[in-house]
């Protein structure tokens, strides 16, 4: 089976956007051009929700974020991880397929 890269990535990305309860502005209207606009795109909606989840965390520890609040957030970061983790893999595995290749 023959997988995109983009049709993969964009999986991930509904799959993340299923728990939110408003899409983010990238979904909305800014249509990637490129797949380095759409890594770009998800590189910075990562580090948007990491940075979330680290101020829900230490708002939890000074009590003014739930325990609910903090375990979602936590969740969040690392689904999105996840995700960053597994589109480097697969872009590494391109390339080094594309490096066996005999010339």
């Amino acid at each position: 089976m023959k997988t995109i890269p983009g049709r993969a990535l964009a999986a991930y990305t509904a799959a993340a956007l299923q728990g939110r309860a408003e899409p983010s502005s990238e979904s909305q209207g800014a249509n990637p051009s490129s797949f380095a606009d759409l890594v770009r795109n998800e590189l910075a909606a990562t580090r948007d929700v990491l940075r979330r989840s680290e101020a829900t965390a230490v708002a939890g520890l000074t009590g003014a974020a739930s325990t609910q609040e903090v375990v979602e957030a936590v969740s969040a970061a690392e689904l999105s991880l996840q995700k960053v983790v597994a589109v480097r893999d697969r872009i590494l595995a391109a390339y080094q397929e594309i490096v066996r290749m005999p010339v």
